[in-house]
């Protein structure tokens, strides 16, 4: 019997195996299908070159603002090599990590559970004291509609796997990876139709700042909201769609339908019914937030399997965080949670951290909003980059920062700094003693920080 078996190498399942190493040798990590990160493969590091490339033409056709003509000939035809080598040397280094684990430690097929502490793999039953489940998730995709267009309907893991970009692209979905993934096509010249089942865009909670992401967006991208096509069909030049808006039949003929509407876990492989007839339904799963433990068994589900956050950090967190209660049985303190951050890289960014506006309203905490608005920020009208706002939550009584929501460029920065500030318990008073240098985009913070001081003086 082994002390631990890990099922799945990727971000989590690799933290958890280099924390287990720390306790015991007598481990096992079980992995089906490439032994890369979704990360690495197919997920922020590929779509972040993409979005690179794309915001770089964007910029060069767009100098207007800071006083520049200039005639720009633009050759995406590398493109797609150019994002497909750098993801490959991103996922060989992964690779290379995972070929120096010793070969004891490592098998390759797919894990199903027999009972509560029994599993089997390729024929052969393995037994542990404890199983870290870390097998991610895969995009949500119509396998009726697959069958149908075979090769022209594609997931954002297809996407990455073009030869070259597509001439035109339909986008079903408007979270975050359609934004990203649509946004990047467009500036990269393809044309590009996101069709929308809401109004709402990408993860802004604050009814503000989500007006204002809809509006800023849609007058760079041809959005279809509270739209979704009514019939999909293969031709000779692509796949015609057919759709309704404002009352009016429409015809659009795509290379390709690009299908962005989520992703789903990966548990139902590793047929958990066999523990329990009831986990049939993933919903039925009861999970400590804070642990990760499978309700009293000693199992522990980690990264995106089962989770509303996504992110690699908080995958590399929980993997290690399990590992350290499965040994030590850790203190809460040694497994509190991370301060929530999540970024959306559309152009200009989407940010959030701590507690949004969607959690506040319905808690009980009084709060005020501070507020700065970034099309008059200093910095931001001096790169041509002045659009947006920041909102920031902070406590009436303790006059703590309870979180923030922002849209504006260079979100990802900002949302860091109110991270480590909220992580440090900090008030309104001590992020306004903290230096700010002039000019930059950091000077919003404490517009907004001063906002809500003046509301808290009135309160």
């Amino acid at each position: 019997m082994y002390d631990v078996i890990i099922i799945g190498a990727g971000t989590a399942g690799i933290a958890a195996y280099k924390e287990a190493l720390k306790h015991t040798n007598n481990l096992l990590i079980i992995n089906d299908g490439p032994w890369d990160t979704t990360c690495a493969r197919v997920g922020c590091m590929p779509s972040k070159v993409l979005i690179s490339s794309a915001n770089r033409a964007h910029e060069m056709q767009n100098l207007n603002g800071l006083g520049i003509r200039a005639k720009v000939e633009m050759d995406t035809s590398q493109v797609m090599q150019h994002v497909q080598q750098l993801r490959d040397r991103f996922t060989r280094a992964t690779l290379k990590d995972v070929d120096l684990w010793p070969s004891e430690h490592k098998i390759s097929g797919r894990a199903e559970f027999i009972n509560h502490n029994t599993i089997q793999v390729n024929g052969t039953h393995y037994q542990a004291k404890y199983f870290i489940l870390a097998v991610g998730s895969t995009p949500v995709i119509d396998e009726t509609l697959k069958d149908k267009l075979g090769e022209n309907l594609i997931s954002s893991d297809d996407i990455f796997e073009l030869k070259q970009l597509p001439q035109s692209l339909a986008v079903i979905g408007s979270g975050v990876i359609a934004i990203e993934l649509a946004q990047a096509m467009h500036r990269l010249g393809v044309q590009t139709d996101i069709f929308a089942r809401s109004r709402k865009v990408g993860t802004l909670t604050s009814s503000h700042l989500q007006t204002q992401a809809q509006e800023i967006l849609s007058q760079e991208l041809n959005f279809h909201f509270e739209t979704l096509p009514q019939s999909y069909k293969k031709t000779a030049k692509g796949v015609e769609i057919t759709f309704v808006e404002n009352s009016q039949n429409h015809t659009l003929t795509v290379d390709y339908v690009l299908f962005a509407t989520g992703r789903k876990s990966l548990l139902t492989t590793l047929k958990l019914e066999n523990i329990d007839p009831q986990y049939s339904d993933l919903k039925n799963i009861k999970i400590d937030p804070l642990t990760k433990q499978m309700k009293d068994l000693a199992i522990y589900i980690v990264g995106d399997a089962h989770t509303t956050t996504p992110i690699q950090h908080e995958a590399a967190h929980a993997g290690r965080s399990a590992i350290q209660h499965c040994f030590e049985q850790s203190s809460a303190d040694v497994l509190s949670p991370l301060t929530p951050i999540g970024i959306v890289f559309s152009s200009p960014q989407m940010a959030s951290v701590g507690q949004n506006t969607k959690q506040l309203e319905v808690s009980d905490i009084a709060f005020v909003t501070g507020f700065a608005d970034y099309t008059k920020q200093g910095r931001t009208i001096v790169n041509a980059q002045n659009q947006g706002a920041i909102e920031i939550y902070i406590d009436i009584k303790t006059r703590k920062i309870l979180g923030a929501e922002f849209f504006t460029y260079a979100a990802e920065h900002l949302a860091h700094l109110l991270a480590w500030l909220i992580d440090e318990g900090a008030s309104v008073d001590d992020a306004l003693e903290k230096p700010f240098y002039h000019p930059t985009i950091e000077e919003g913070l404490r517009t907004a920080l001063k906002h809500a001081r003046r509301q808290l003086s009135l309160s």
